[in-house]
């Protein structure tokens, strides 16, 4: 499974980011089982910090089995490295991480490979040509979940859906009160994690809202 294929169908998708610290794994699957069964979610990133290499493989392994029951692809942040070692669907890269040919070498063809693009068009073309499958732009709003580098402006998602195939996503400061407004800039992915994970009514009715957002606002094909 190929993340284009998961936008092959007329709507925005779900693109779930884990909490960057996961103290209790067993009740964190629960909230996942939870968030995954609410409304489909096309991919989970899993980005764990200040965490050895073999419990974020560990991590990874029991994530990977409930997102898989899912039909969720599920990526390792930053560390192609981890993401074979894990046998993951493919890695999200940085701009400061494994470079695209390096990490597409270490992965295989078949593997899905995100770029961040932070708010630059050129960085986006590049990744692109390069073969990246999706780019992702952001932040779009205030976020706690990490030092945000670059602010985006929406224009920037309306652009690259307008002239561009391959797909983008759009990340921080992203929640359910917000989402609507990303939607309809025409991002092929919401990608959130604290508005999700801390959302007062749970991951599950923060999912389900998701959905619905996704399926009102999406701009027409």
């Amino acid at each position: 499974m190929q993340i284009t294929d998961k936008i092959d169908h007329p709507n925005c998708q779900i693109y779930l980011i884990t909490p960057p610290v996961i103290k209790d794994l067993a009740r964190f699957c629960d909230a996942l089982e939870a968030a995954l069964s609410a409304a489909p979610v096309a991919c989970l990133q899993i980005r764990l910090k200040d965490m050895a290499d073999e419990d974020i493989i560990h991590h990874a392994l029991t994530i990977k089995e409930i997102a898989h029951r899912h039909n969720t692809l599920v990526l390792m942040n930053d560390s192609p490295e981890l993401a074979l070692k894990a046998s993951l669907d493919g890695a999200h890269i940085g701009q400061d991480d494994m470079d695209y040919f390096s990490s597409r070498e270490m992965l295989g063809a078949r593997a899905i490979i995100g770029v961040t693009c932070h708010n630059s068009r050129d960085l986006a073309f590049v990744a692109a040509d390069a073969g990246a499958d999706y780019v992702a732009f952001g932040a779009f709003f205030d976020t706690r979940t990490k030092q945000a580098k670059t602010k985006a402006e929406l224009e920037i998602l309306t652009w690259w859906s307008q002239t561009i195939e391959i797909p983008c996503v759009a990340i921080g400061g992203i929640t359910v009160d917000n989402a609507a407004t990303i939607i309809k800039a025409g991002a092929d992915f919401i990608a959130l994690s604290s508005g999700v994970w801390n959302h007062p009514k749970g991951p599950k009715f923060a999912v389900s809202q998701l959905a619905s957002l996704c399926s009102e606002h999406s701009p027409s094909p």
